[in-house]
């Protein structure tokens, strides 16, 4: 059973920096792609970033493009998401998930199979 349990949210004024951590149990994470995606109130789960098993690919939506940056440890069964230069519109529920199946990035939340409770970040004016 995969549990994925984010971490790092908070209240922040626009222009700051939170980093989310989020932390996979299970043998398969070192093997799979993650995503983060976020969610506000009234709108649909939207992708904001994912990254390939070995780290080596990336995909961003591009709204977030150059001011958010994810990475992953695989020693450490933990998939990060550092933002920065955070905007008001950047509020919402970040949600990380896990796709066990295929290994491109890809961005619908369809596409992966375990996802973690979620982590509010707040982004004040």
């Amino acid at each position: 059973q995969v549990q994925l349990v984010e971490s790092g949210g908070g209240l922040v004024q626009a222009g700051g920096s939170l980093r989310l951590s989020c932390a996979a149990s299970g043998r398969t994470f070192s093997t799979s792609t993650m995503g983060w995606f976020r969610q506000a109130p009234g709108k649909e789960r939207e992708f904001v970033a994912g990254i390939s098993w070995t780290g080596g690919v990336t995909n961003y939506t591009d709204s977030v493009k150059g001011r958010f940056t994810i990475s992953r440890d695989n020693a450490k069964n933990t998939v990060y998401l550092q933002m920065n230069s955070l905007k008001p519109e950047d509020t919402a529920v970040y949600y990380c998930a896990k796709r066990s199946f295929g290994s491109r990035v890809v961005i619908y939340p369809r596409e992966y199979n375990n996802w973690g409770q979620g982590t509010q970040v707040t982004v004040s004016s």
